[in-house]
């Protein structure tokens, strides 16, 4: 059988900690958290004092300084227990992360020690409600003002989006200039002229706040910009790999959990005086879904080495992504079938599970944007040696 070596013993010492915290703080909680629509801040709280958020923030910020695969190791646990509530990865991995890349050294210092401890929690809002994937055509505006910028404008689907404190926004300062027209900022929730729209009510991840976000003209310092003024969507460009691998992690690790489910309910469960696991329709279905799976993990976990070597491009983060999500929703349709009437029944892990899939396909960057970024590489490296048209007139002449 195929086995990892990422993973060093400090890890998995880690790993156990998290599946403890898990068992004691999330298990018995979460079915209330989707009936509430979010988790409670002071979960966050017990995380940041457990170790497990934001793992690879430098020691001089309040963080463990530790390298990716513990960051990875939460990912993963979360996923396998099968929780979608706690907002963990967009906070660690892409608030925390573009803090420690692109802030200056006060930024650093007032959020990241915050954040590690969970007594901020992050946000990403790019997301507008004409504006998904083409991120070039936001319309929030950052107006200079003296020494501050105002920014109004209107975010959706935002995670974290009831409970954020720090908010990574990005925001159009020039509106005629395109791409290079957007500029990040790190916006405070308490500052005036914030205002939280609806915790929308999804079809899954119903134990994640997901909300809209207004802006009337709320006074930001200049020092609150993140980078420099029109580099926004290159910055956020530089961050898209690292989203899409970590998306590619968890429906890695879902897919494998699904299976297991399956493997533990068809063994047990009986239909014409034998077990599901006996038809052989059962058997072959679950081994191709294993063979499939195994193949994701394996290149899922050279994702991970290439990136954390500094080699991951964005074209193998697309192929990771757009694999592994349509992976994803594949294993949780064909496993659900096969736990027939209770498939569907919310009390099973099973329907969570497949209400829970159907965002991957859209998150992080659509299905089709995937197909977009893998075709152009492909075509912009084909350079053909001969003309076949000319070729062919030259064929029917002779």
């Amino acid at each position: 059988m195929f086995k990892r070596t990422l993973f060093t013993a400090d890890h998995e010492a880690f790993r156990d900690t998290v599946r403890r915290f898990i068992d004691a703080e999330i298990a018995p909680h979460h079915e209330q958290w989707e009936r509430d629509g979010m988790v409670p801040r002071d979960l966050w709280l017990k995380a940041g004092e457990a170790g497990m958020l934001c793992c690879t923030v430098p020691e001089a910020y309040g963080g463990a300084g530790a390298d990716y695969l513990f960051d990875v190791v939460v990912f993963e646990e979360m996923a396998r227990a099968g929780f979608t509530g706690p907002g963990f990865m967009i906070h660690c991995d892409l608030v925390a992360t573009y803090i420690a890349t692109f802030g200056t050294e006060q930024q650093k210092r007032h959020w990241l020690p915050r954040m590690v401890r969970g007594e901020s929690i992050g946000s990403l809002g790019m997301t507008e409600p004409h504006a998904g994937s083409d991120l070039k055509a936001i319309r929030t505006r950052a107006v200079r003002d003296g020494d501050d910028y105002l920014i109004s404008g209107q975010k959706v689907f935002i995670s974290n989006g009831q409970l954020c404190d720090v908010i990574v926004l990005a925001t159009k300062t020039d509106s005629t200039a395109g791409a290079k027209g957007v500029t990040l900022f790190l916006v405070d929730t308490s500052l005036p002229g914030f205002r939280r729209g609806r915790n929308l009510d999804k079809l899954g991840l119903k134990a994640q706040d997901t909300s809209e976000l207004f802006f009337d003209e709320v006074r930001v310092p200049a020092s609150a910009m993140l980078g420099e003024e029109g580099r926004g969507f290159e910055l956020m460009m530089t961050k898209l790999a690292q989203e899409r691998l970590a998306q590619a992690i968890r429906s890695a690790t879902v897919a494998e959990t699904v299976i297991e489910w399956t493997v533990e309910y068809t063994a047990q469960r009986k239909a014409f005086g034998k077990t599901i696991s006996d038809f052989q329709n059962t058997q072959f279905k679950l081994a191709e879904l294993k063979a499939e799976a195994t193949v994701g993990r394996v290149f899922t976990d050279q994702c991970i080495a290439n990136f954390m070597a500094g080699e991951l491009d964005a074209v193998d983060a697309a192929i990771a992504k757009m694999h592994l999500s349509n992976l994803h929703c594949k294993v949780v349709d064909e496993c659900l079938q096969l736990f027939g009437g209770w498939g569907y029944m919310w009390e099973y892990p099973i329907a969570r599970a497949y209400a829970d899939a159907r965002i991957v396909k859209i998150a992080g960057g659509s299905i089709e944007v995937m197909k977009h970024i893998i075709g152009r590489h492909m075509f912009a490296q084909y350079k053909p040696a001969v003309d076949v048209a000319k070729s062919m007139a030259a064929l029917r002449a002779a």
